[in-house]
């Protein structure tokens, strides 16, 4: 995935409640200290609110993770049960011996009143923390109410935490739970992050995963806040499309547009900031074309009204490199010009997808990827890639970026999400500049990379030969006629045209040359020959016949 791209040690915006991650704003730090003021004072309940994603759950773990010795913990994370199932749950918890009628709540509260009787007559505490407490039913808050009169003369047996999304102060505030409300000895709401707190967090989450540059832009930083409203969970899943977006596109730097971007995919709406102000200018070009005639024709005496035709509105916006060269020969520029008009009539590309009269299915694809190596796909029983290895290639089918794709200089079948989250697979047949051509069956569009861009994120599938026809790794103490066919390659890459036979056997030297070709291609440096780093080597020596984007690629 994205991490090596940007030289991370994982993932920074996984969404699962990892306490190292936890960054301890003014609001979650006080959060916690409500919770640990429930572990360490004896009394009633500890109430936690707080909108969905702000980090409620996070916070949880890392009061487990700082718990005294002498604590005992029952985790409710599922509280959509009933009465009996909830006691029972508290019950595993805490290891509880179970009565023999585990179907009576009188039963169960018993046994768990001389369990913490035990418990503190040994010197320890018990805690019971219920997670997503806003779905606990009447009867069941009920029967935390009624565990509250678990108590010696002096203390609490039982101190519960409840936490839960704001529905859970409503849930309280009822009249029949007044009751239990007025056992809750503390309340806190957890708000979502102000501007300059999402900035810090989302520094303090990329130098958790290793980060040691600024990847993500201040301009970036401000746009995540805006389209997350601050809100932890929302921050994470922007910006984890973020990098993964910046990733297939090959960039390094997180900026505004593609925050933007990502931002448009979580939330489903795919109509760019560009796309909303050409519809917006449209609007207003047709409003003022409609004003005019209404005005012509109050200008006009009734007898002699002129008609007012209706004239088509066009606004058009040139691909970069699409217009002809001012000092372009005569002639030349009309022909330029047929050009592009002749491009421009094209439909968008998410909306040729859409329009369901391309066959982007994956037989086609897998058709025109064995044309491109001038066989024919038979669709047999097993998959193309079965087929693909009879004749001798292999497939490699990963996630990679556009800049990773001009490398290898391979066709590739790509996958393609429109925007109604329809996925196609045409085949990039070829690159030209700013272009790009996908087949689809028997047709070719060429559209600027730009959109193709747009509606990919990485997975890509491509056909190989294998030196040797053997799809295997080498690395150090291999031995063998793949360890020749690398050793050789490598040597005519660095200017010798008669590298002899040498040596197959994998040693350190082939190591120190295989790394140096790796770091200078930016390949991961790992001194092994994997499948892509065999791929480009073929391609940089124009060897084995193979199709290639750009025919004159070095």
């Amino acid at each position: 995935m994205y991490t090596s791209f940007f030289g991370l040690n994982e993932k920074p915006f996984a969404i699962t409640p990892d306490p190292r991650y936890l960054f301890m704003s003014e609001r979650h730090g006080e959060g916690l200290a409500h919770l640990v003021y429930g572990v360490t004072e004896s009394g009633g309940f500890i109430q936690l609110t707080g909108e969905v994603g702000t980090g409620k759950t996070t916070l949880v773990r890392s009061l487990l993770g700082q718990l005294p010795d002498e604590v005992d913990v029952a985790l409710i994370l599922n509280p959509q049960i009933s009465a009996i199932e909830f006691l029972l749950s508290i019950c595993e918890e805490l290891n509880v011996t179970l009565p023999g009628d585990t179907g009576s709540s009188k039963a169960l509260v018993d046994a768990l009143n001389r369990h913490l009787l035990d418990v503190h007559a040994r010197g320890r505490r018990v805690i019971l923390l219920v997670d997503e407490a806003q779905n606990l039913a009447e009867d069941v808050l009920e029967q935390v109410r009624l565990l509250t009169n678990l108590e010696t003369a002096k203390q609490k047996l039982l101190q519960i935490i409840l936490i839960g999304q704001p529905e859970l102060r409503d849930l309280l505030a009822r009249n029949n739970l007044r009751q239990l409300a007025q056992r809750v000895t503390g309340r806190y709401h957890l708000e979502p992050l102000s501007q300059a707190e999402a900035i810090r967090y989302i520094d303090h989450r990329m130098r958790v995963a290793g980060a040691l540059t600024d990847i993500f832009d201040n301009r970036a930083k401000r746009a995540v806040f805006r389209a997350s409203g601050g809100i932890p969970r929302l921050i994470n899943v922007i910006c984890d499309r973020a990098l993964l977006g910046a990733y297939s596109r090959g960039e390094r730097r997180i900026t505004p547009g593609i925050v933007r971007r990502a931002a448009a995919e979580v939330s489903g709406d795919t109509t760019t900031p560009v796309m909303r102000w050409l519809y917006a200018a449209s609007a207003m070009a047709a409003a003022l074309v409609i004003g005019a005639g209404i005005w012509v024709s109050t200008q006009t005496a009734p007898e002699s009204v002129a008609a007012v035709t209706s004239v088509p509105l066009a606004i058009s916006m040139p691909q970069s490199g699409n217009l002809p060269p001012a000092d372009a020969p005569d002639g030349e520029n009309d022909d330029r010009a047929m050009d592009v008009v002749a491009e421009s009539a094209e439909p968008p590309l998410d909306e040729a997808l859409r329009s369901a009269e391309l066959d982007s299915d994956v037989d086609s694809a897998m058709n025109t990827l064995f044309g491109l190596w001038g066989l024919s796909y038979e669709q047999s029983a097993g998959t193309g890639c079965a087929e693909a290895r009879t004749k001798g290639l292999d497939c490699l089918y990963q996630r990679g970026s556009w800049k990773v794709l001009e490398q290898l200089n391979r066709p590739a079948m790509l996958t393609l999400t429109d925007s109604t989250g329809t996925t196609h697979h045409p085949v990039l047949t070829a690159l030209d500049g700013e272009l790009a051509e996908l087949g689809f069956g028997s047709t070719r569009l060429r559209v600027p990379i730009e959109e193709v861009a747009d509606l990919w994120y990485g997975q890509y599938l491509l056909m190989w030969r294998p030196p040797n026809g053997e799809p295997v790794s080498l690395g150090p103490g291999s031995r063998g006629s793949g360890v020749l066919w690398l050793r050789q390659s490598l040597a005519r890459l660095d200017g010798d045209e008669n590298p002899g036979s040498g040596s197959d056997y994998f040693d350190d030297t082939l190591e120190q040359k295989l790394r140096k070709f790796q770091r200078e291609h930016r390949l991961q440096v790992d001194g092994l020959a994997g499948q892509q780093t065999q791929i480009l080597i073929n391609s940089l020596l124009q060897g084995d016949g193979t199709p290639r984007l750009v025919n004159d690629a070095p």
